[in-house]
């Protein structure tokens, strides 16, 4: 795949707000199928776009990308048949004898796009919400009849009306209905039709009750209707419109660390870390579900991250075995 169909992938998972990771080639000493500037992607469900090299070169580089999606660090890597060699400060050395016999230094950049927030309403808690979202690592996007780019200065798109059908950034990570007793089932109803996971609704529990059962009556889905938030907001205390915006903003990031943690996003990662093992050749560390290459010594199952590392264990295991113990 050519590099720059790679970064017009890039361009769309970033607009979708998909976490990935973009690796490329900074540095080839021959024999390597990858040259320098070579291009790949690595989302966060393990698939590969691209090209950056064969054999072990793809396996340490899924290693690191899902490494680097849980904590949003860069790395720069080295795929080289000399592991244990002087390695320059700052690169991690994957050192495969199932390699070829030439060297990849490869970049390693996460990339988390800033997940959006989709705000209906205009009320001064809308507004205010707008401005600290957006500083939070918020996409800000605001829908209301009469909203506009001075209620929303910092907002990436902004929809005068309820019709969500223009909004550019597909399903919303978050919503916030801050209507405040205007057009309150207009904008609960428009917050449904998102598709969104979390929608919060800035109300009384009184009310957020009454209207839900509104909802309901009108046919929406009431495991959906009841999904809804509210009250919503982090108890501060809050009596301002500026500090209720900050307790809904500290609720929405106390969700999206929630939903990043132990990955970059759990949804993305897969949720809490997979059991590995150590590939007894290269000593590379290698998901054990996932594992492709497995061979059973002694009653022991053993996993590899490629075919020639197995096939080595497989030709004299015991050498590796005590040279694992000598460790």
């Amino acid at each position: 795949m050519h590099s720059d169909t790679v970064l017009d992938r890039a361009q769309e998972l970033k607009a979708r707000g998909i976490p990935f990771v973009l690796a490329t080639v900074v540095r080839a000493e021959s024999p390597t199928s990858a040259k320098p500037g070579a291009k790949a992607l690595v989302t966060g469900d393990g698939e590969l776009i691209g090209w950056i090299g064969g054999g072990c070169a793809q396996p340490a580089v899924l290693d690191t990308a899902r490494k680097a999606l849980k904590d949003g660090q860069a790395r720069l890597i080295r795929v080289s048949p000399n592991k244990g060699g002087a390695v320059e400060d700052g690169i991690i050395d994957f050192g495969m004898t199932c390699h070829s016999g030439g060297t990849l230094d490869i970049f390693i950049d996460p990339v988390i796009a800033r997940p959006a927030l989709l705000i209906l309403g205009a009320s001064p808690v809308a507004q205010t919400l707008g401005v600290l979202a957006q500083h939070a690592g918020f996409a800000v996007h605001a829908a209301f009849p009469g909203a506009d780019a001075e209620m929303f200065p910092h907002a990436v798109q902004i929809i005068d009306g309820l019709d969500l059908a223009a909004l550019h950034c597909g399903v919303p990570a978050f919503v916030v209905v801050a209507t405040q007793g205007k057009r309150d089932e207009a904008g609960l109803e428009a917050a449904l039709n998102s598709g969104a996971a979390y929608i919060a609704f800035v109300a009384s529990g009184r009310k957020a009750d009454r209207l839900k059962a509104y909802l309901k009556e009108r046919g929406h889905a009431p495991a959906r209707v009841d999904a809804i938030l509210a009250p919503v907001g982090v108890e501060i205390g809050a009596v301002t419109p500026e500090e209720i915006a900050v307790s809904v903003l500290a609720a929405l990031i106390q969700a999206r660390r929630m939903q990043a943690m132990p990955a970059a996003a759990a949804a993305c990662c897969g949720g809490e870390a997979a059991a590995s093992a150590l590939d007894p050749v290269c000593g590379m560390s290698v998901e054990i579900a996932a594992a492709e290459f497995v061979s059973r010594h002694a009653g022991q199952s053993y996993y590899f991250c490629c075919a020639g590392c197995q096939h080595a264990f497989d030709k004299e295991p015991q050498k590796y075995l005590a040279a694992r113990e000598a460790s």
